[in-house]
């Protein structure tokens, strides 16, 4: 098990710092954790659609794609769940001007079917032996017996959901590290 989804004593100031991403999320539209993920009817990138933390064309890794769905019907796209989170964590610089409290929707792609599914009710794979398009990535399953069963054949880490997500985590997962 990594020490990413073990829960460390933690001091004061670093359990409010390891807090802050839970409230970000807290205030998201997304299932409850547990509750399973939801298929989504969400629009597909184009092939010119780039994602905007990395910059990699988005349609050429259909099996990877993540979506924020905005209320006015503008989405962003990205390359995989990890992109995704870093977008989420930190909108003042890559959501352009816009809210959490504009977002409608927000979808990954479901490793196993390739479905497009809720993001907050997705189960996450850290660590696995799987790698994105940019490298180690945060592998979504659309419930618990399918991150379990991935977890097991794929040598992964542990299972993350949704409000688990932290910087610490991402910055591990671009250094390959999962200890």
């Amino acid at each position: 098990m990594c020490k990413s989804c073990q829960a460390p004593r933690l001091g004061r100031r670093t359990f409010v710092l390891r807090l802050a991403p839970a409230l970000v999320f807290a205030a998201l539209p997304f299932s409850p954790a547990g509750a399973g993920a939801a298929p989504l009817d969400l629009p597909a990138p184009q092939p010119s659609d780039v994602c905007p933390v990395c910059g990699m064309f988005v349609a050429k890794y259909p099996q990877w794609i993540a979506t924020v769905l905005y209320q006015d019907g503008h989405a962003d796209h990205f390359d995989g769940p990890k992109d995704l989170f870093k977008y989420l964590l930190d909108m003042k610089k890559y959501a352009r001007g816009r809210t959490r409290e504009q977002i409608a929707r927000m979808g990954v792609t479901g490793y196993y079917d390739g479905a497009r599914i809720d993001a907050g009710g997705a189960v996450y794979v850290l660590g696995s032996d799987v790698l994105g398009p940019m490298g180690h990535e945060l592998v979504p399953h659309a419930d618990e017996a399918d991150a379990k069963e991935f977890l097991g054949d794929h040598k992964g880490r542990c299972i993350l959901h949704f409000a688990d997500i932290a910087p610490a985590i991402l910055d591990a997962l671009d250094q390959g590290k999962f200890e």
